[in-house]
């Protein structure tokens, strides 16, 4: 058994991976700022587990949800997933800062502050996974934060994955597509309403420029994850898996 660190583990992809690696038997710290989906997330899944409430903007807050923790307890993986999504707009309503500052931002806070954790993990291999997105490699008009934020983990994955590879800590990202989530439901909802269709239809456009012609199942993901926290080989790889989206050389 391992104990693994799921931020955003209260919806979407992050609850889709805390039942994985519950139910493959490890040990979970579901970490998020809607307590109440923490505590819908640890209601469906066996073993036990600890949730602690926390917004991976403030390193404050962070700080205090490490503290609330056991003095010397140790992890042996980081899946720093927690983000959020949507349009932006300059001018005075602008969600740039509020995007950046969660996202990119926030992942840097969050695995900084957790770090001293999985440095005492007695695993001969330790793991960080940082959910980015198909859109690190795409542009999408007016997603200019989203984009922006999501290719800036990217280069802070790397960056890790060269700064912490003298301890055995490997660093990866996943770049998915769209998956069948709350939020890429409401991206869908945002977008066709801005192109003046209805999200059905603009689901089928999005759809075309997909080689499967689906969306991926948040379970799909967690599999991914799942795999990258087991092997001993793999870091400093953004990994795609958005159904063919994306096709790297």
């Amino acid at each position: 058994m391992k104990t693994y660190l799921i931020s955003g583990a209260g919806s979407g992809i992050g609850k889709a991976i805390t039942e994985q690696l519950a139910n493959e038997g490890h040990r979970c710290i579901l970490l998020g700022r809607n307590h109440d989906s923490l505590l819908d997330t640890l209601s469906g899944i066996p073993g036990k587990h600890q949730v602690v409430s926390a917004d991976i903007r403030s390193s404050a807050s962070l700080s205090r949800a490490f503290d609330l923790l056991n003095d010397n307890f140790a992890i042996d993986g980081i899946i720093a997933n927690a983000g959020i999504g949507g349009e932006n707009y300059w001018g005075a309503d602008d969600r740039w800062e509020d995007i950046l500052n969660t996202n990119l931002t926030g992942t840097y806070n969050m695995v900084n502050s957790f770090i001293p954790a999985l440095q005492r993990s007695s695993s001969p291999f330790k793991q960080i996974v940082i959910t980015s997105s198909v859109l690190a490699r795409l542009g999408v008009a007016n997603y200019t934060a989203y984009c922006a934020s999501k290719a800036g983990l990217l280069g802070l994955m790397r960056s890790w994955a060269i700064q912490f590879a003298p301890e055995n800590i490997l660093v990866n990202a996943i770049c998915p597509g769209w998956v069948d989530t709350q939020m890429s439901q409401d991206g869908m909802e945002g977008i066709a309403r801005g192109i003046g269709i209805s999200r059905e239809e603009f689901h089928e456009l999005a759809m075309e420029s997909v080689p499967l012609r689906k969306m991926s199942q948040p379970q799909e993901i967690a599999g991914l994850i799942s795999y990258l926290l087991k092997q001993q080989s793999i870091t400093g790889q953004a990994i795609d898996i958005n159904n063919g989206a994306v096709m790297n050389s």
